[in-house]
């Protein structure tokens, strides 16, 4: 065993060497200034499909400096910078280095607890510009809780919501699109008529050249739809359980697909829940130019609720200046409120 100055001259004092050195360990992080540019298209088990900005396909795994948990968490729709082995042979791994700034982060939290407290947020998409929110009309019954718990997550991922209502050959779609009237969602219908996908025109036409992430409950007929959009997509498509009314989930992870026409798709797995306990009444008021003007005059701490004392957008009703479309406009703002709850 080597002996070392310990300070102290009694000579039974022995310490053993740092085998790793006395070097200590530098912070000072590389620049990365070689790294090649790509976009995140799908996550599985730790390894990242990436597209590379000069058009190779990748697989990489996240670089131990960026850091581990939701806050580095590294999404599809993420701009990534690369290092390592990028050119795309069989059996390669690059490594992502650092992570561009986003535009837009589509987030819902993991869980809504019993006691209203938020659970961990988590980010699903980063820097899409549009949600389609995709629901059937009949097969299963439409769930507008969640319908409006996805146009809540849109309006605070600054993105723009569209809703898309399937199976319009089975029922009626006009009473269900009366409720979101107020709002002003743009809407599209979808109907399969003899294998085809009639008003999936309209559909694409809405997607092109925009990065779209599209949600809704299993078995609406997401994946159908993603199939139409991007014929060599070959996403599995499930049936409904005749018994609970619910499908299955046939996605089981978000995966961004390229449109023919130019922009993206991102498909993402069927959702039965979309927690929100990381939205405040005032994120959700910001998507509401009109209301947010009145509610100028709330008093501070207001939660512009039905019940909430001394609302301004109550009294803005009351003395006639919101008129009919404004009362249903703020009618519907509550409801997306009130959406947020624990209950879907």
């Amino acid at each position: 065993m080597t002996v070392r100055d310990t300070g102290t001259d009694d000579a039974r004092v022995r310490v053993r060497p740092n085998r790793r050195g006395s070097r200590p360990r530098t912070k000072v992080r590389p620049e990365h200034s070689d790294a090649t540019w790509a976009l995140v298209l799908g996550v599985d088990r730790g390894r990242y499909q990436l597209l590379s900005d000069g058009g190779v396909r990748l697989v990489a795994v996240k670089a131990r400096e960026l850091g581990r948990g939701e806050r580095s968490a590294v999404v599809v729709g993420d701009r990534v910078g690369v290092v390592g082995d990028v050119s795309g042979r069989r059996d390669t791994l690059a490594r992502i280095v650092k992570v561009a700034d986003r535009t837009s982060v589509l987030r819902r939290s993991a869980d809504d607890t019993a006691s209203g407290e938020a659970g961990p947020e988590r980010v699903i998409v980063a820097n899409a510009d549009q949600l389609l929110i995709v629901t059937a009309v009949a097969d299963p019954e439409p769930r507008p809780r969640l319908v409006d718990r996805c146009l809540v997550a849109a309006y605070d991922a600054g993105m723009d919501p569209v809703l898309c209502v399937t199976k319009a050959d089975l029922a009626d779609p006009a009473p269900f699109l009366q409720r979101y009237a107020a709002l002003e969602v743009p809407a599209m219908v979808t109907s399969v008529v003899e294998g085809a996908v009639a008003g999936i025109e309209t559909v694409r036409e809405r997607l092109a050249d925009r990065t779209s992430v599209l949600v809704g409950h299993s078995g609406v007929g997401k994946s159908t739809l993603v199939n139409a959009l991007v014929p060599d997509a070959d996403r599995a498509t499930g049936e409904v359980n005749a018994v609970t009314g619910r499908g299955r989930h046939t996605s089981s992870s978000a995966v961004a697909l390229a449109l023919p026409g130019g922009g993206w798709a991102i498909d993402t797995p069927g959702v039965r829940s979309f927690g929100l306990q990381h939205v405040g009444p005032e994120d959700l008021l910001q998507a509401f130019d009109d209301l947010a003007a009145v509610a100028l005059d709330c008093p501070r701490g207001c939660t512009h609720a039905e019940d909430a004392p001394d609302c301004a957008l109550d009294d803005w009703v009351a003395d006639g200046r919101a008129g009919a479309a404004g009362e249903e406009r703020l009618a519907s703002f509550r409801r997306l409120l009130e959406a947020r709850s624990l209950d879907q």
